[in-house]
């Protein structure tokens, strides 16, 4: 097993005053040439968006695009007619293929809102532009794995991907253990600390820090404090 730790403060950080953003691969203006993603993993942005602000209406091709809420309300619309506000307990998914135009808005005028907005290349190119959106129980992710998006179309599999990728989120009490069985083992998993404190794989994270394990089936977490989890398998090549 091989493990690669990129610590939170190790991020490239923006500021657009709208706008704060941390680049877990480099985005924009922050380039790293050792930090281009994790296998098919491409981009990972912990945004916070100010209130009544946000992305404008911008274009996408061939690529999957997954928004996770943290705190707040994102609200979305696009060149196919899809609108909708995305909350915490959501996921959205949306597969960009022969090309979409959409924005992104915060929906409130008071708070600020808190989503990962993470990049994954696709499986198939220029397939038609496609999206979807689900809530999720926070109750079933306690303590286990709560699968959120899966190359899969079927009740509990997640938001279909147009890629061989699954997410799974976890909230782990103190001192709780789980552990995470490769859908294939010649894939990498990809962790991301969203809260707390936690061992992966052997390897101690703080909150935001991310940690790629490759080359094994499956591999331990425990919790060391309360801690929520998001882990990305995909593959890696």
């Amino acid at each position: 097993m091989k493990t690669i730790l990129h610590k939170a403060g190790t991020r490239g950080a923006v500021d657009h005053g709208w706008l704060k953003s941390h680049h877990s691969f480099s985005f924009g203006s922050w380039y790293n040439p050792e930090r281009m993603g994790f296998g098919l993993l491409r981009v990972i942005n912990d945004d916070q968006i100010a209130p009544s602000t946000g992305f404008g209406t911008h274009p996408h091709q061939d690529m999957e695009i997954i928004s996770i809420p943290m705190s707040g309300a994102l609200r979305h619309k696009d060149s196919e007619g899809n609108e909708a506000v995305i909350t915490a307990g959501e996921v959205q998914l949306m597969s960009a293929g022969t090309g979409v135009y959409h924005s992104e808005y915060n929906n409130s005028e008071s708070e600020d809102t808190k989503f990962l907005q993470i990049w994954v290349m696709p499986e198939k190119l220029k397939i038609k532009p496609r999206y979807d959106q689900k809530k999720f129980s926070l109750e079933g992710r306690k303590n286990q794995f709560q699968q959120v998006v899966s190359p899969m179309d079927k009740e509990g599999d997640g938001v279909k991907i147009n890629q061989q990728a699954y997410f799974n989120l976890i909230d782990l009490d103190d001192n709780k253990e789980a552990t995470y069985k490769l859908n294939n083992p010649e894939h990498g998993a990809y962790v991301f600390l969203m809260d707390g404190e936690l061992e992966a794989a052997g390897v101690s994270l703080n909150k935001r820090d991310g940690l790629g394990v490759m080359g094994t089936d499956s591999f331990e977490i425990k919790a060391k404090s309360a801690a929520k989890v998001l882990i990305m398998e995909v593959p890696l090549a």
